[in-house]
């Protein structure tokens, strides 16, 4: 089979590491080409056609007409292949990063090639900034990571023959002992504001002994890099046990090694692959579960009890008034960005359900509620006791009765379900029925919009501006 990859990018990390497990898949079983705006300094094993007018928007740079890249990707094909490619997999192709990215795809599949297009990420999934208001493309099959997505698109509009679920390929990780000088809890994370730093330096506050949290990279994005400044600051401040970047100049594999568990307070993911990697390397993962995303694990009797679904503190520790202003001019923006219209009463409605009984999940919270929070914790011992009993979990953190037992199994389970064999079977399980089967069917936008506009779960962190 001759498959074409398409990425607007192969900078290191992200969907370019699934676009390299899908190389090493099938490396023996296709003929492969992998077309990109930049291709950055990726030393790929397969041919790879650099086309700048597949690349991100940049300010400033105008960009090649979508005719013009159509075309040239067409040509690069056709000359690779004078046969014809068999499938074209286009990834993240739902997300504005470039403006005319739509008008390629159209133009691509007026030309005949068959199309398979795999969202990771969705821009209705608090990601106003690259939202298309035009359609997506339509008769086409279309991939996810995660069954959540699957059911999404197929309630939107899509049929179930042409939804495929392709979840990320985990290549597992080498099981050490610890041998850190200093007892860690490793969060490996880009410390992006979907990230939840502050609820991770919360639970740091209630380790045992001389445990420290160790967060791995800062984020990349300037969207980002004023949250995360401030929070190093103000953990400096007030003298926490937290380390930043400690992966800046160490290895990711002995830095699991030299952990003693890993912790994620993340409140959003797309395949998840932080709630199955640190098992492989014989490590105890808690924290933080996202309902949607861990499903699929547990389905496949992957234990994740060590997991909270949220983390409750009492409304009275912060300022109420404030929050509840902040929260709804968040909800206004937000539908506004995507032409969301609701009734007078339901944003009331929903806030009334999330503060009830005078509580709120700190994951709803922006980093000046959050700090709130962690300045009463300093500053009143008392506080400490109150926040246990809200939450049981804190007691005793990362601990669970025979964890030796609980990482093998799960070690076993996730290698057996996604290792790369049966990586491998998917993905040419799927492009068979890509190139076999013809479909007829189109996203209805505001369906999918709908299915993503949960207020119920409606987090600052993810919907709101960051302000210092």
């Amino acid at each position: 089979m001759k498959v074409a990859l398409v990425h607007y990018h192969l900078k290191t990390g992200g969907v370019t590491t699934v676009l390299s497990s899908q190389i090493a898949a099938l490396r023996n079983a296709c003929e492969l080409i992998v077309l990109t705006g930049d291709r950055a300094a990726a030393g790929l094993p397969c041919e790879v056609a650099e086309i700048p007018g597949l690349g991100y928007d940049r300010p400033g740079r105008s960009q090649p007409s979508p005719d013009s890249v159509a075309a040239r990707m067409i040509k690069v094909l056709s000359e690779k292949w004078p046969g014809g490619c068999d499938v074209l997999h286009i990834h993240n192709p739902t997300l504005a990063k470039n403006r005319s990215f739509l008008q390629i795809i159209k133009r691509l599949q007026q030309s005949g090639i068959t199309l398979f297009l795999q969202i990771h990420d969705f821009a209705e999934d608090g990601r106003p900034g690259v939202y298309f208001r035009d359609a997506y493309p339509a008769d086409c099959h279309y991939g996810v990571i995660n069954a959540r997505d699957a059911g999404i698109l197929k309630g939107a509009g899509l049929k179930p023959r042409g939804v495929h679920l392709l979840p990320n390929a985990v290549a597992g990780l080498t099981a050490g002992m610890d041998r850190s000088p200093e007892p860690r809890i490793l969060y490996p994370v880009r410390a992006i504001r979907r990230k939840n730093l502050g609820e991770a330096i919360l639970l740091s506050m209630f380790f045992n002994g001389t445990q420290r949290l160790a967060v791995t990279q800062p984020p990349n994005s300037p969207a980002d890099a004023a949250s995360y400044r401030d929070w190093v600051a103000w953990v400096e401040k007030n003298r926490l046990h937290v380390d930043f970047e400690v992966g800046k100049n160490t290895d990711f594999g002995a830095l699991m090694n030299s952990a003693r568990s890993v912790v994620t307070t993340s409140i959003t993911e797309g395949f998840g692959l932080t709630f199955l990697e640190p098992w492989t390397a014989g490590k105890l993962l808690w924290g933080r579960r996202i309902r949607g995303i861990c499903d699929d694990f547990e389905a496949r009797g992957i234990r994740l009890e060590t997991l909270y679904d949220r983390l409750d503190v009492p409304l009275a520790w912060i300022d109420g008034d404030a929050f509840c202003r902040d929260w709804h001019q968040a909800v206004a923006g937000a539908a506004a960005c995507y032409g969301h219209r609701m009734a007078a009463d339901t944003a009331d409605a929903a806030f009334a359900r999330m503060t009830r009984n005078g509580r709120v999940d700190f994951g709803l919270l922006s980093e000046t509620f959050q700090r709130q929070v962690l300045g009463r914790l300093i500053r009143a011992p008392s506080a400490r006791d109150e926040l246990v009993d809200l939450n049981p979990c804190l007691a005793c953190p990362g601990e669970v009765p025979h964890p030796s037992a609980m990482v093998e199994a799960n070690r076993r389970l996730i290698l057996a379900h996604y290792g790369m064999e049966q990586y491998r079977r998917r993905l040419l399980s799927v492009y068979d029925q890509v190139a076999g089967h013809r479909v007829e069917h189109r996203i209805d936008k505001a369906v999918l919009r709908d299915a993503f506009f949960d207020l119920d779960r409606f987090s600052l962190l993810k919907w709101g501006t960051y302000v210092h």
